[in-house]
């Protein structure tokens, strides 16, 4: 919560956290709203990153509905959805070969066409520059780092901007204490597992009637390509090798841009061999046939990661509370069969921003936007996603190959039959951080070290990301209590930070005897993925809003 030092404040109508697809939409449309009305309506957006789209890192096949219903004319204002799709390949890999699925056995909503491969990074910054020109004002590198609530206990506002607190908490000559920026509503779109989303779902008690989150780690590079192997609008997905079959991920591969392809690999967060390394699995995976046949003889360029929302209808909590509103991925509105959810992003932002000025309109003020969660319940972006429900548990349950059978067959149904399930709606159980097994019940697993070519460490890589954070600030990773690490993670578990995390964040050192271990937590690698926070089997680990402006820079991404 906010303390008690005195700040100054802002009023706005609206303060949006999170300059992201969902909160730029919502944006937008307070003021497209506002101009068709004749009216005035203010907008501020935070963004902590250091420009609008630092942060912001997706696959992305991208579904246009989104956009078409926020700014119908995006293809005439230069948005930057570059490549349309014109392949559509789904195959499953062995170690050593591939076999591809027949389209026709996908259910519809699985075919790509008619979608478009971009960097999602370039596309908030488009629309950034949108919002900028209808009056949004936009604030890049000020982290939203407390709520604020008014004296009813509704969410008034934030607080923002503070800097200059060193290591050890004392204030720097640059200090700054920050300030509150209050709205009539606040929309929280901090994208996935958001601090503030967190402090607030728990405060309002948001998901007392929804299933646990469930998550994945998306880890993504961008490599430049010979042009005599680029395939301009070519998209590839996989699932199988390196994974085994009760382990759930698979790859996505697609060619755009100039020479670019944007390779990257998921791993559900519902893991249970606590020696599993995401990172050494995506580079592994390169090493396969079918995808150094894409990138040899390329160069890799950038690279990234981050946690996905995989919950979907299930695990959506209840979207509006006294003053405010969760947006975006801060609810999770991914559809994982169809690695898509920036279309949901933006959609979810305009029915908020709808129910915002109409609130406002009629004189209302930090109430629960009722509207907000009744038009979610009418939505397409709801459709979207019950028809899906049971492909991501049926996947945890029976494994990727009859999960993915079954899963199929579940979605043809729920397609030809309106949202009707033969298997009603199934449960995710368990939260990810709950599955891992101890180390006991498992080898170390060796991975391929890294060739420097084709496969990488993560050090490198991090290089690549433009990760940044002022070295003395207090850690934005912060364990509840210092001793787990070391008294229970490593003999139970392996410490498996130093594993599912892709930065090298975390380490085990020892003395020169090879005794006396210690945790190091490397915080200036963070490239705020979130996975710690998720998948920390003693949830001991809360990850914050570190100083405004650290973290990544992506370009292209």
């Amino acid at each position: 919560m906010a303390d008690e030092e005195a700040r100054e404040f802002m009023e706005y109508d609206v303060v949006i956290v999170g300059a992201g697809p969902a909160g730029l939409a919502a944006a937008i449309r307070l003021k497209q709203r506002a101009a068709e009305a004749g009216s005035e309506i203010s907008v501020a957006v935070l963004e902590k990153g250091a420009e609008v789209g630092a942060h912001v890192l997706s696959g992305a096949v991208i579904d246009p509905i989104g956009l078409d219903a926020l700014i119908p004319d995006w293809r005439e204002k230069g948005a930057p959805l570059e490549t349309e799709v014109t392949s559509d390949e789904f195959k499953i890999l062995g170690p050593n070969g591939a076999a591809g699925l027949p389209t026709f056995l996908m259910p519809p909503l699985m075919n790509n066409h008619g979608n478009y491969i971009a960097s999602l990074s370039n596309v908030a910054k488009w629309l950034g520059a949108q919002a900028e020109e209808l009056g949004v004002e936009i604030y890049p590198g000020m982290a939203a780092s407390a709520p604020v609530f008014d004296e009813s206990g509704a969410l008034k506002g934030v607080v923002a901007g503070v800097f200059g607190i060193a290591k050890d908490g004392a204030k720097k000559a640059d200090y700054q204490p920050g300030m509150e920026l209050h709205g009539k509503y606040v929309f929280i779109a901090e994208g996935v597992r958001g601090s503030l989303a967190k402090v607030l779902q728990k405060h309002f008690d948001l998901c007392s009637e929804s299933d646990p989150q469930k998550f994945g780690i998306g880890i993504k590079e961008l490599w430049e390509i010979p042009k005599q192997k680029h395939k301009p609008g070519a998209v590839l997905h996989t699932v199988g090798w390196p994974l085994d079959d009760k382990t759930g991920g698979g790859s996505f591969l697609y060619h755009w841009g100039d020479r670019y392809v944007s390779l990257g690999y998921v791993v559900h967060l519902n893991y249970k061999n606590p020696y599993l390394s995401p990172f050494d699995l995506f580079q592994q995976h390169k090493l396969h046939p079918e995808i150094r046949a894409h990138i040899e003889g390329g160069k890799r360029i950038a690279y990234g990661a981050r946690a996905i929302t995989e919950g979907g209808y299930q695990s959506v909590p209840q979207l509006s509370f006294p003053g405010g509103a969760l947006i975006g991925c801060s609810a999770g509105f991914v559809n994982v069969p169809r690695i898509k959810g920036s279309h949901n992003a933006i959609l979810t932002g305009i029915m908020a921003a709808d129910a915002a000025f109409e609130a406002i309109a009629a004189g209302r003020q930090r109430d629960r936007l009722e509207a907000y969660d009744d038009a979610y319940a009418e939505s397409e972006v709801r459709k979207d996603l019950f028809r899906v429900r049971n492909a991501k548990p049926l996947l945890s349950k029976l494994g990727t190959f009859w999960g993915g059978v079954v899963g199929m067959f579940d979605m043809w149904t729920t397609t030809m039959l309106g949202g009707f399930s033969f298997l009603g709606t199934l449960r995710h159980g368990k939260a990810d951080y709950a599955t891992l097994d101890k180390a006991a019940a498992h080898q170390p697993i060796a991975y391929p070290k890294p060739d420097g070519v084709l496969t990488f460490d993560k050090l490198s890589s991090v290089y690549l990301s433009n990760t940044n954070h002022e070295e003395d600030q207090p850690a934005h990773l912060t364990l509840l209590d210092p001793s787990i690490p070391i008294a229970v993670n490593l003999p139970e578990y392996a410490e498996p930070a130093t594993r599912y995390c892709p930065a090298g964040v975390y380490e085990v050192l020892y003395d020169e005897a090879g005794a006396n271990p210690r945790f190091q937590i490397n915080a200036q690698n963070c490239v705020h993925c979130k996975t710690c926070d998720i998948k920390d089997p003693s949830q001991n680990i809360n990850w914050v809003c570190p100083e405004g402006g650290g973290g990544p820079n992506y370009a292209n991404l």
